[in-house]
């Protein structure tokens, strides 16, 4: 019984509910037609039983009144006759009954007895109602139902000159067309319902499942649409309307799925473009959402804030900042995130992975329609080359600023002297005085030439490189220097292997790397010392002959050597060694200009000394022959 139950509360959950408030409607009109349907059949049977009942009134009556004085005269063979032509003439009455007033039938038809005085007659009585009163001239009218249908009985009083002599009882079937009528009626009544009811009950049954079924089918099938699911697909072997539609639908998912791997692919590479491109720009780049969860981080991001190896995407993006940057952009990004600004700028020293100073720009992301905030756009610049350079053009504007008013104070001095005082002054002391403002005015022309040396060698200009003879040059440059030399007592050597191969270089720029170098070897070489310039060929490891060929050159001296803490900032703009030893000699320029000549020539400067002892400066070549003409 259960399991019927719950089939029968399954299928009928199956029905929408139009469909069960259709059934409802369809049950309750069904009940109320059948009631009004049972009503009037009532109404006519309780018309056919008053109709009996007034019938059998007046049949009685009139019997009643025509065989009471043969009752009276005792002629019985008058009432038996007249009693049985009633009877066959009349289809309606079922039974005619004669008691006296005791109650004993003496007479009846149908069925008729010889009376046989014997002691084996069987004497018949009538039952009288109880509410029967025989001394009253109504007759008195029931009912009774029998195995052959219901009949109304009649008790008529047998009346003479008031006299009550018996009674007659007469009973009267139903009307016939009337019955039948009120059969016909009830049973038609009990086929309608019950057709509507197997109506009702095939057309739930068809509508599960021709329509319901199909809609709900449908129903699932839009909801999986609307999920994203475009794989979804109906079938169902229908017919008309909804075999249409449901075409219609599956025809609408294939090219949905269609257009959606279509999509995908034109996302998926467009997103591959972004993120080449996110990835190969110079500056880090971090894409947040609203609630600072990370979606995209280039490689270069990852580098500054050292993320290599860390996963954070999906994660809270302040989570991972140093501490230095989170403390100053957390407020900005929330502002941001509600709307409150729309973009910021921040620039932060930072310790760790590595000491740098970096600028964060902070931009918000908006749709299209520029009216929803759909993220924010960090991005970090390193700047630390760029601080240095301005710390280092700072520095330099300072020094170049020291450098040049030192020889112009001078001059001034000097020049202000002669001419205020030139009169009073003798022979030599103007002339000390004017060579001292010549000194000057050669140490601010030599200054001026360095920073113009530096700045062209800084700016990025571009030079000739061609095959160079280092002999001509070496000894071009020994010449200049070798009066120098003479006058200081320092013997100047020359140390060149003979069929030196040409180099690769600028003919101009190299000599003033030998002056330099051999310039400053002289002015820190005391008297009896020794400078030395040596140009070999290198030997190509293991003979291969792949390897470019390499000429070194060297300068040497015995002078006061550079202590080794001072070996790193050597070639520092303005760091001069003799600054240790309290001279004023040189503008400290001149090793800055040697180190970014050889840079040029794609090798770099090397140096050996001790103080005391002496310096060697050392750097290669490229062999022109092996090496393409830059």
């Amino acid at each position: 019984m259960k399991t019927i139950r719950d089939a029968i509360a399954n299928w009928w959950s199956e029905f929408t509910l139009q469909t069960k408030l259709l059934a409802v409607a369809t049950l309750v009109v069904s009940l109320v037609m059948s009631g009004l349907t049972f009503w009037a059949v009532n109404t006519i049977q309780q018309d056919a039983r008053l109709n009996d009942t007034r019938f059998g009134r007046d049949l009685g009556l009139l019997l009643a009144a025509n065989v009471a004085p043969l009752v009276a005269d005792h002629n019985l063979t008058e009432v038996a006759k007249f009693s049985q032509r009633f009877y066959s003439s009349t289809s309606s009455v079922r039974y005619m009954l004669y008691a006296d007033e005791t109650g004993q039938i003496f007479f009846g038809v149908p069925f008729w007895e010889p009376e046989v005085e014997n002691s084996l007659t069987i004497k018949r009585r009538i039952q009288l109602p109880e509410d029967y009163a025989g001394d009253t001239d109504q007759p008195m009218v029931r009912q009774h139902m029998t195995p052959d249908g219901a009949v109304t009985d009649v008790f008529v009083p047998l009346v003479v000159d008031k006299k009550y002599l018996g009674v007659l009882a007469i009973g009267i079937n139903p009307n016939p067309t009337a019955v039948i009528s009120t059969n016909f009626t009830r049973d038609v009544t009990i086929a309608v319902f019950i057709t509507i009811w197997v109506m009702v009950i095939l057309a739930g049954v068809i509508n599960a499942l021709t329509i319901t079924k199909p809609i709900k089918e449908l129903l699932v099938g839009v909801k999986q649409i609307a999920a994203g699911n475009f794989k979804q697909r109906i079938a169902l072997p229908l017919g008309g309307e909804l075999g249409e539609l449901i075409f219609s639908f599956n025809e609408m998912a294939e090219r949905l799925e269609r257009y959606e791997e279509q999509n995908i692919e034109e996302l998926t590479a467009e997103k591959a473009k972004l993120e080449t491109l996110v990835s190969t720009i110079a500056d880090g780049a971090v894409l947040i959402d609203n609630s600072m969860q990370v979606i995209l981080v280039n490689p270069t991001a990852r580098r500054i804030f050292g993320w290599e190896g860390v996963d954070v995407v999906g994660n809270n993006v302040l989570h991972h900042l140093p501490t230095s940057v989170q403390m100053e952009i957390t407020r900005p990004l929330y502002e941001m995130a509600v709307g409150e600004c729309e973009s910021a700028e921040f620039r932060i020293p930072l310790n760790q992975p590595t000491k740098r100073t970096i600028r964060i720009l902070l931009t918000t992301v908006l749709d299209l329609q520029r009216e929803s905030l759909k993220g924010i756009a960090i991005t970090v610049q390193d700047i630390t080359r760029e601080v240095e350079l301005n710390e280092a053009k700072s520095q330099f504007i300072s020094n170049v600023s020291h450098e040049l008013r030192t020889p112009l104070f001078n001059i001034k001095t000097y020049i202000e002297t002669l001419h205020d005082y030139g009169e009073d002054l003798g022979v030599e002391e103007r002339q000390e005085f004017l060579q001292t403002v010549n000194n000057e005015t050669d140490r601010l022309t030599r200054l001026v030439n360095d920073v113009l040396d530096l700045s062209k060698l800084e700016s990025g200009r571009t030079y000739n490189f061609d095959k160079v003879d280092l002999a001509q040059a070496l000894e071009q440059t020994l010449r200049t220097y070798q009066l120098n030399a003479k006058d200081k007592g320092i013997e100047l050597v020359q140390d060149v292997t003979a069929n030196l191969p040409l180099v690769v270089g600028n003919y101009d720029l190299l000599l003033q790397v030998f002056g330099n170098l051999i310039g400053n070897a002289l002015k820190f070489t005391p008297a009896g010392g020794k400078v030395a310039i040596r140009a070999y060929q290198l030997t190509s490891p293991l003979n291969n002959h792949n390897q470019p060929g390499k000429v070194r050159i060297e300068i040497s001296d015995t002078g006061i050597g550079i202590a080794p803490e001072d070996q790193q900032a050597i070639f520092d703009r303005f760091f001069r060694v003799e600054n240790r030893v309290h001279t004023l000699e040189g503008t400290g320029l001149g090793l800055s200009i040697v180190r970014n000549i050889i840079e040029r020539h794609h090798s770099k400067v090397n140096l050996v000394s001790e103080v005391g002892v002496g310096t060697t400066f050392w750097f290669d070549l490229d062999v022109f022959e092996t090496v393409p003409v830059a």
